[in-house]
């Protein structure tokens, strides 16, 4: 059972919603960017003041049992635009399944993409947004890529904050977990040719997590790809796209039933150079030095690989963003990855072929100090200096 002195600041009491709100209409991605079932709100809910939108004051969960996987919140926020305009108006509504046709851009061509970030509970109870602005930026980045309008970067983080506070209840006590929020602009109307979809569709959704790894908090055991590719030069492995992911299960299932946690993929041309694993950036430890494979096309500029890129330097730490060979990682004395999901991760061991490496893990390494620092950042334990947490409730 959950505390309410802890959520007291945020939470509200049970109300119902507005009464314009229809469940049964507002779930179905149907009209266009101008269409009353998305009409606009023309204002956040102030932080932490009655909303039109609340189920209870908290959630009866326990919150130690938590892992990485989906578990539906409340509600969800929608916009939609037709080609050739912008996105205007979204609305948040409830959470639920959302109507496509059968030859929807996204379903035939795979012209979409997402974004993930996430929401900390502070001590106080009070909640942050780490860097929204950032993820806005590589979605458009992205949408410029994929043919696809894009929200702005106003209208992206206003989604996510809407899409938290109305999920507020979710966002687990500190130490427990954190909101995930995933962000999709996906093209939804009907399209035969190979052509851009004529409709888009962005939406917003969250989930509690905690950590991803079946590990847990333990050091992660690689397993170095030479067969598979992840990306390739001139695709869009830079880019956020859902396309670049299911062509990994293959090798993260082949990888996983050996007993390792994920892959780590070379480049495509040379198989020489590490570039990055799955689903989150790799970056290597020697002495001083810390260097991460640079991103020019076929590597995702991560927000997390950023940030900790940051708060290397300002430790007095030597960054270097570069091509690395992969018997340099096989050399360095620590390795760990970075991403939304898997927040900073050792790396315990790789193995290359039939060579098993293993790398210095625990309390005094680098990646601990950095993780530290990152996660006091996130939670508001320690200063943001940076300015990079928004709080929202």
């Amino acid at each position: 059972m959950i505390h309410r002195s802890l959520f007291s600041r945020c939470f509200l009491p049970s109300l119902r919603p507005p009464s314009s709100f229809s469940p049964s209409s507002s779930s179905k991605l149907g009209g266009g960017c101008h269409g009353d079932a998305f009409r606009a709100i023309s204002s956040m809910p102030e932080p932490c003041q009655s909303s039109p939108i609340s189920d209870g004051d908290s959630c009866d969960f326990d919150w130690d049992s938590l892992g990485f996987g989906l578990m539906p919140t409340d509600y969800m926020y929608i916009m939609k635009c037709a080609i050739n305009e912008s996105f205007e108006r979204g609305q948040i509504s409830r959470y639920g399944n959302i109507e496509l046709s059968p030859s929807a851009g996204v379903l035939n061509y795979g012209q979409g993409l997402f974004e993930g970030l996430k929401a900390y509970r502070k001590d106080d109870g009070g909640v942050l947004l780490f860097r929204p602005h950032e993820n806005a930026l590589r979605m458009r980045a992205g949408a410029d890529r994929m043919c696809m309008p894009s929200p702005t970067v106003e209208q992206f983080v206003d989604a996510v904050k809407q899409t938290t506070i109305a999920n507020r209840r979710w966002v687990p006590p500190p130490g427990k977990g954190s909101l995930y929020i995933r962000p999709l602009l996906i093209g939804t109307g009907p399209i035969l040719g190979l052509a851009p979809s004529p409709e888009y569709t962005f939406l917003v959704f969250a989930s509690p997590v905690r950590n991803y790894f079946k590990e847990g908090s333990a050091p992660l055991n690689l397993y170095v790809e030479n067969e598979f590719d992840r990306a390739s030069r001139g695709g869009t492995g830079g880019v956020k796209s859902i396309s670049n992911y299911a062509p990994v299960l293959k090798a993260i299932t082949r990888a996983k039933s050996r007993g390792f946690s994920d892959v780590l993929y070379l480049d495509s041309v040379n198989k020489r150079d590490v570039e990055e694993v799955s689903s989150c950036n790799i970056f290597i430890v020697k002495g001083n030095v810390i260097s991460t494979p640079a991103t020019h096309g076929t590597i995702l500029p991560g927000v997390t690989r950023k940030s900790i890129i940051d708060i290397a330097r300002d430790r007095g730490y030597e960054v270097e963003e570069r091509a690395i060979n992969v018997e340099e990682v096989l050399d360095a004395r620590e390795v760990f990855c970075t991403g939304t999901a898997v927040g900073v991760a050792p790396v315990g061991s790789i193995t290359c072929m039939d060579r098993r490496i293993e790398y210095q893990t625990g309390a005094e390494t680098t990646c601990q100090e950095l993780y530290s620092t990152l996660v006091g950042i996130q939670t508001g334990t320690i200063e943001d200096k940076m300015g990079w947490t928004v709080e929202i409730c």
